[in-house]
C-alpha cells in the first residue's frame, strides 16, 4: 500500500468536495473553486469530512497512480483553504521589476522591457523592486507562471544575475584566470 496514498484527507470547515461520477471533483472553499477529472481507476470517498483514495489493484500503473491522485486532491483542499506561493528575486545591476496595473514590467538588461500580464487565477506582488511573489489557488498554474517568470532571465552561474526563486542556490564558477 501506498504511504501517500492511503493516508486521508481531512476537509476542513468551510470546504465543500463533491465527486461526480467518471472521478470529476469539484471542491469549493472560500479562496475559491477547482475542479479536475482525474482517473477512473481510482476509487475517492467522502464520508464525515475525510477524502480517502483506494486502488483496485496492486499493478504498477495503480500503485503510481495511488499516491499521485490523494496528492493532486490534497492540493486542491489545501489550494481553496490557504491558496499557493512562489516568491522570486531579481538580483543584477539595474535588473527591477514594477507593477502597472495588472502587469509586471521587468527590466532585465534587454533593450525593451519585459512584461507579463496577470490571469484571472495567479495574482503578483511586487513587495519592492528586486523581489516579486505568485499567489493563486490552482499548485500548478502558480508553478508554472513562476517558471515561465524566471525563464525569461534565468540565473547565470557567473555573477548570479537574473531572476531566481528565493530558495534556490546558484552554484558560481570561478571564470578566467587571467595569468599565462
Amino acid at each position: 500500500m501506498s504511504r501517500i496514498g492511503r493516508a486521508p484527507i481531512t476537509v476542513p470547515a468551510g470546504v465543500e468536495v463533491k465527486v461526480d461520477e467518471h472521478n470529476h471533483i469539484t471542491v469549493k472553499g472560500p479562496k475559491g473553486s477547482l475542479e479536475r477529472t482525474l482517473v477512473p481507476q481510482m476509487k475517492v470517498t467522502v464520508e464525515n469530512g475525510v477524502i480517502t483514495v483506494s486502488r483496485p489493484d496492486d499493478t504498477k500503473e495503480n500503485r503510481s497512480l495511488h499516491g499521485l491522485t490523494r496528492t493532486l486532491i490534497d492540493n486542491m483542499v489545501i489550494g481553496v483553504t490557504q491558496g499557493f506561493e512562489k516568491k522570486l528575486e531579481i538580483n543584477g545591476v539595474g535588473y527591477r521589476a514594477s507593477k502597472e496595473g495588472k502587469n509586471l514590467v521587468m527590466n532585465l538588461g534587454y533593450s525593451h522591457q519585459v512584461i507579463m500580464s496577470e490571469t484571472e487565477d495567479i495574482q503578483i506582488d511586487v513587495p519592492d523592486a528586486n523581489h516579486v511573489t505568485v499567489k493563486g489557488i490552482d499548485k500548478q498554474k502558480v508553478g508554472q507562471f513562476a517558471a515561465e517568470l524566471r525563464g525569461k532571465r534565468p540565473p547565470e552561474p557567473y555573477k548570479g544575475k537574473g531572476i531566481k526563486y528565493d530558495y534556490e542556490v546558484i552554484r558560481r564558477k570561478e571564470g578566467k584566470t587571467g595569468a599565462k
